[in-house]
């Protein structure tokens, strides 16, 4: 059992009933630490509080948050900034010395506003490292990398770093990005991965599958998930244009954001007979969905690493499916991939070599390939990063207050 001398506070943009992957991790970390200790979630989703009455659960307070579109920039830095103040001063309201306060950088300026408010009022404080600003943001061609604004962040990092008791990374390629920083030691670096949310086990290829049975090819290529501005959703669609006269391959792409609506832009106007596009996959779905491909594509920009750590990974490895990694080979699934074999990795920028890669996995007949790919996935197991989450909480609870 947990220390009850403190209370832990969970921060988070988005929970559950939002749909997206972030509200489900956070979800289930207050959960399950909710089970040996009080939790409070602050939230920026409306309807999270009335979705959480029920015994078990964690108590929800709701944060006022405005949601423009992605794509509307100036008016979704104005609400993430109204965002950042309105949380600020939530937890300056909940917050008691030796408390232990949890976080991600979702939007990135929240981590800035909870390392300070954490420090003011005595209590100890965890990043969940999901994204690294303003890494992110250059590598989405969104800033320069020496502009002003990327110094004034890499400013506030050091300051945030410092002030922080503890910083949770979900790729080993992150450490080294965050050791530049002078605030920022070893001791206080926690690598726990995320998990995959399907059993694990090879699922066989059905021409049965609701999916699939429309597709006449022989060889599915997949691609499915958030498609923000760190991904690049042209390379997939310029190597199914290099492809477009093989009528054993055919590209199944879904998704939602600012990429996959390019993709759209792009099938309406070039009209692909080998591309077949279906919007966002609910999560009853998914397991059908991504059985219903040979291979996965994950398609990043350039300097991914340390950067971003894609989620969707772990389910792909789950059901036994290969995977093709647009990325650098320094990146967490790109060591992943090439350490256990499970996949294929392409640079960054090269729709030709993309192509090829995908004609030879369509001729690959290694059923090796995909049982590793299932085996390796228990090494991402929801049940051993609770146990890191809920150590590491126990930890801070029980250290004194400075």
């Amino acid at each position: 059992m947990m220390q009850k001398s403190g209370k832990v506070v969970v921060v988070s943009q988005h929970y559950p009933p939002d749909p997206g992957t972030t509200a489900a991790i956070m979800a289930a970390i207050s959960e399950r630490v909710a089970q040996q200790a009080e939790v409070l979630v602050l939230s920026g989703t409306a309807g999270s509080a009335a979705a959480a009455v029920a015994v078990g659960k964690p108590a929800v307070v709701e944060v006022g948050n405005w949601m423009p579109g992605k794509a509307a920039l100036l008016k979704r830095a104005l609400a993430e900034l109204l965002f950042t103040i309105r949380m600020f001063v939530a937890l300056l309201a909940k917050l008691r010395r030796g408390d232990v306060a949890l976080t991600v950088p979702a939007p990135f300026m929240l981590p800035y506003a909870f390392a300070a408010a954490a420090k003011l009022k005595g209590a100890r404080s965890v990043l969940i490292m999901h994204d690294l600003y303003p890494d992110v943001l250059i590598m989405a061609g969104l800033l320069k990398p020496h502009s002003l604004p990327a110094s004034a962040m890499r400013g506030l990092n050091a300051l945030m770093f410092r002030a922080l008791d503890a910083v949770v990374i979900i790729g080993r390629d992150t450490e080294k990005l965050l050791l530049r920083y002078g605030g920022m030691t070893s001791d206080k670096i926690r690598f726990i991965p995320n998990w995959a949310t399907l059993a694990r086990g090879v699922r066989a290829v059905d021409p049965d599958n609701p999916y699939r049975r429309p597709l006449s090819a022989r060889f599915v290529v997949g691609l499915s998930g958030n498609l923000g501005f760190t991904h690049d959703p042209v390379i997939v669609f310029e190597a199914a244009r290099l492809l477009r006269d093989d009528k054993d391959i055919h590209f199944l792409l879904s998704g939602w954001g600012v990429g996959f609506d390019q993709l759209k832009a792009m099938q309406a106007e070039a009209g692909l007979a080998n591309v077949t596009l279906v919007d966002r996959v609910e999560d009853e779905q998914l397991e059908a969905f991504l059985s219903a491909a040979d291979v996965w594509i994950i398609p990043y920009r350039s300097n991914v690493a340390g950067v971003s750590v894609p989620s969707r990974f772990y389910n792909l490895l789950a059901i036994g499916r290969p995977v093709i990694l647009v990325s650098e080979s320094d990146a967490e699934a790109a060591l992943t991939v090439a350490e256990h074999d499970v996949g294929w990795i392409v640079e960054p920028g090269r729709a030709d070599e993309l192509a090829k890669t995908i004609s030879r996995a369509a001729g690959a007949k290694d059923a090796q390939r995909a049982e590793r790919a299932a085996e390796i996935a228990g090494r991402f197991d929801f049940n051993a990063a609770m146990a890191g989450y809920c150590g590491l909480i126990r930890e801070l609870l029980q250290k004194q207050p400075d």
